[in-house]
């Protein structure tokens, strides 16, 4: 078996809450930017737009963003914008926008990014998603009874 390589850069946008970071994976065009920033509407910092660097770093996997985009997010139709960012975040939950959820009450689901199981959600093409990933990256979830 080969072991987890120690750190790479992705094609995704990262920004993190109180230093807790949300990976935002997904095709070119799918909305990783757009998310990125209704996420920064709701008071998320950005971390990286397009490329994120991820490194494994005693046992957390930690977001930065390359130095040459470090504070700047793309608005489709808008601009380059520039935004404060903060330096680094450790992963807490990635998001695949190549992937819509269907279910009402998904199960938990994981994706293993640089060896560490990585708690995953699906997209949601609904207004309230911004708002239930911030509810999640603040609280987290429970299972129903």
């Amino acid at each position: 078996m080969t072991p987890p390589r120690a750190c790479e850069t992705l094609h995704a946008s990262a920004v993190a809450f109180d230093g807790r970071g949300v990976l935002i994976l997904g095709a070119p065009g799918s909305g990783k930017s757009a998310l990125a920033l209704e996420l920064m509407a709701i008071g998320a910092e950005l971390v990286a737009d397009d490329r994120t660097d991820v490194a494994r770093e005693d046992g957390a996997v930690m977001l930065s963003a390359p130095g040459a985009i470090r504070g700047l997010i793309e608005a489709r139709r808008v601009g380059l914008l520039r935004a404060p960012a903060r330096a680094r975040a450790a992963l807490h939950v990635a998001v695949d926008l190549d992937t819509a959820e269907t279910d009402r009450l998904p199960p938990r689901r994981t994706r293993r990014i640089l060896g560490a199981e990585i708690a995953l959600l699906h997209g949601v093409a609904r207004g309230y998603f911004p708002a239930a990933i911030r509810q999640y990256i603040r609280h987290g979830r429970t299972e129903p009874q």
